[in-house]
């Protein structure tokens, strides 16, 4: 089952996941006959996990890599 985010806020700028049995899937909230992006659990797990430390978005503002 397809979900979006409650972080979303509603803007329409959003991604939804599914877990599927041994893939996560990742999809536009506006186009979900597009192309899907499929993670193995582990580098989904990875991914927000530095998300969620900040990590992802610094290095995306061109902060260093971590040691």
């Amino acid at each position: 089952m397809w979900r979006t985010s409650t972080r979303s806020g509603g803007e329409g700028n959003c991604v939804e996941v599914a877990a599927f049995a041994e893939a996560v899937g990742v999809r536009d909230s506006k186009d979900r006959r597009g192309p899907t992006l499929s993670f193995a659990p582990g580098a989904w797990v990875g991914f927000v996990e530095a998300t969620r430390s900040g990590f992802v978005a610094a290095t995306q503002a061109g902060a260093p890599d971590r040691p």
